[in-house]
């Protein structure tokens, strides 16, 4: 069903931009996991509208409540039910976006789908449903972080962050070392070099200050994860990854690795020679960004994500009403200037699930029977 992801470790979101409530159905978690609604919640606070002065003011608390498949501060292993309350929808700014479609939205395409759409705020076409992916994210991430060290003795690190907002990027090898939440977390762009966020930021409010939009990439780094997730086919590591940045709002391209630019250099520069480690075996150089043959290989998984400028603009735009005539609609509520520092903890909560899922299904295919 298109509101399920996952195979073993599966969430079903639910809800609308402006209806009562967003949530999430776990199903699959482990159980006896340690989990608190106060863990989950500091995920939700990354995400939530309202933060800075650079976001859409929005003033929601987004503060989960856990429903069921938790007792006693450990999960059942029954299906985990997390629910969010909208608080301060405002539905009648979008009162003329009942007739009349948003450009580059998703307005036109859910009429043209279903015949039938929620016009506020977009209903589930709208950046609110990933409250549920990033509560499920936090409770992949604690299995990733206390479950990895069990059983390998190290946990598994995700971290993401801006590499650039409109034409400002971070200057080549200014982010060698995998960066502390701390360093990420130090402006409200999400970007650890100091001196390229204070750009970013400039250009945020610039576009904010015309009524306009920017986009931008974020990458992602992983650490810790064990060679053997993934398989060779359809299923490839990359690719679930590459589906789960995809399905995020405002997502225009994805690139593991080397990624496009790769494509410059000759098979002699881009292959990763491999060299002994600790017992193990490792990579000189990481151009595969931690995947090969779909199948994780122990090496850091570097990858990008690209979102386009946020679709909703305050400034007169040409478009058609639902009787096809001609119009203009200038976008009216509460919008991001720029959705990419608010992605972060987005990207790397469906890190997380992507990683989970693929965990739980290798250990079932090659460590429960023994031959």
């Amino acid at each position: 069903m298109p509101n399920r992801f996952g195979k073993l470790f599966q969430i079903t979101t639910w809800g609308e931009s402006h209806g009562p409530a967003v949530g999430v159905v776990i199903d699959g978690c482990p159980p006896r996991l340690p989990i608190t609604a106060a863990e989950i919640q500091v995920e939700l606070d990354r995400r939530r509208p309202g933060q800075s002065d650079l976001v859409t003011p929005r003033a929601e608390a987004d503060q989960v409540e856990i429903l069921a498949g938790v007792f006693e501060g450990r999960t059942t292993g029954a299906p985990i039910s997390l629910l969010v309350r909208n608080t301060d929808a405002r539905p009648g700014a979008y009162d003329e976006m009942r007739d009349k479609f948003r450009p580059s939205h998703a307005d036109y395409t859910y009429s043209a789908k279903y015949g039938i759409r929620d016009h506020r705020g977009g209903g589930r076409s709208s950046a609110r449903e990933t409250v549920g992916r990033v509560a499920a994210g936090a409770i992949a991430k604690k299995i990733l972080s206390v479950g990895a060290s069990a059983v390998r003795g190290t946990p598994v690190e995700i971290r993401a962050w801006l590499t650039s907002v409109h034409d400002i990027a971070l200057p080549a090898g200014a982010v060698e070392s995998f960066p502390s939440l701390a360093e990420v977390e130090a402006t409200p762009v999400r970007c650890p070099h100091l001196a390229t966020a204070e750009k970013m930021i400039e250009r945020i409010k610039a576009a904010r200050a015309a009524g306009d939009s920017v986009g931008g990439v974020i990458e992602c780094r992983v650490r810790g994860v064990p060679p053997g997730l993934g398989e060779p086919v359809f299923d490839r590591l990359e690719a679930d990854l590459a589906k789960a940045m995809l399905s995020l709002p405002a997502t225009k391209g994805f690139e593991i690795g080397s990624g496009f630019a790769g494509t410059l250099l000759r098979g002699s520069e881009h292959n990763d020679a491999f060299v002994p480690r600790a017992g193990g075996v490792g990579t000189a150089t990481n151009r595969s960004g931690g995947v090969q043959g779909g199948i994780s290989n122990g090496e850091e998984i570097v990858f990008r994500v690209a979102f386009k400028p946020t679709a909703t603009i305050m400034q007169p735009q040409q478009t058609v009403d639902i009787h096809s005539a001609a119009t203009v609609l200038t976008g009216r509520g509460r919008h991001d200037a720029c959705v990419v520092p608010r992605a972060v903890p987005i990207v790397e909560a469906m890190t997380a699930l992507v990683l989970v899922d693929h965990w739980l299904r290798n250990a079932a295919q090659n460590q429960v029977f023994k031959f």
